[in-house]
């Protein structure tokens, strides 16, 4: 009997080792896997952005960036985005301690300034289709659109999955899965933050010079 209890806690030990492992192996592949998806998507940012350096200069007799780009907004809306990569690191700070309602309310918050650079970059779209500045007016608009509208999709998509997070977060806890996707979506937000810097830099100041 003794010798069956102890071949019996030596099969359950070798199986939660085992468990533990692919566990981790699963957790690391997940990561690995969206490291490798964040460097297609600078792929294909360096493409845009390529773009509009060719295009930059295509005004078509039309107006330029100087012209048409509003700083104060700009630098609004960039305040707002920089400070939401703070903001989730405070919820990712929280999730390292175990705290699920500090977490859930910094995500909370997150999300909020998201949301908020996404209504800036509404506003100026739509503020340039109203007064004729559209994508179709010049090769220009046509590359900044294009480059800034798909920046702001990944933001789109950046929240909605972060809202899908916080329910699951709310329903199961901070469990091990929740864990791993809140550190993936951290690294696309703060990507995100990054590619934004580029933008900010490349397209707006040096699209106000003459």
């Amino acid at each position: 009997m003794a010798d069956a209890h102890t071949a019996a806690s030596t099969e359950e030990i070798q199986f939660y080792v085992v468990d533990e492992e692919e566990h981790a192996h699963g957790d690391g592949g997940s990561l690995l896997g969206f490291w490798i998806y964040l460097m297609s998507d600078c792929l294909i940012f360096a493409v845009l952005f390529a773009c509009f350096g060719v295009y930059g200069r295509s005004y078509a007799a039309g107006p330029s960036g100087a012209d048409l780009f509003d700083l104060k907004l700009v630098a609004v809306s960039t305040a707002l985005l920089l400070l939401s990569s703070i903001t989730y690191g405070m919820a990712m700070l929280a999730m390292e301690k175990a705290r699920k309602g500090t977490t859930l309310a910094w995500l909370a918050v997150t999300g909020l300034l998201g949301l908020g650079f996404l209504g800036a970059t509404a506003y100026e779209f739509h503020h340039l289709i109203e007064i004729g500045a559209g994508p179709q007016r010049s090769a220009f608009l046509s590359a900044f659109f294009t480059l800034v509208g798909t920046h702001a999709l990944h933001v789109t998509f950046g929240a909605l999955w972060l809202a899908i997070l916080m329910i699951q977060v709310a329903k199961h806890g901070l469990i091990e899965a929740n864990r791993t996707r809140l550190m993936c979506l951290s690294m696309f937000w703060h990507f995100l933050d990054v590619i934004w810097i580029g933008v900010f830099s490349f397209v707006y100041l040096m699209g106000t010079l003459p």
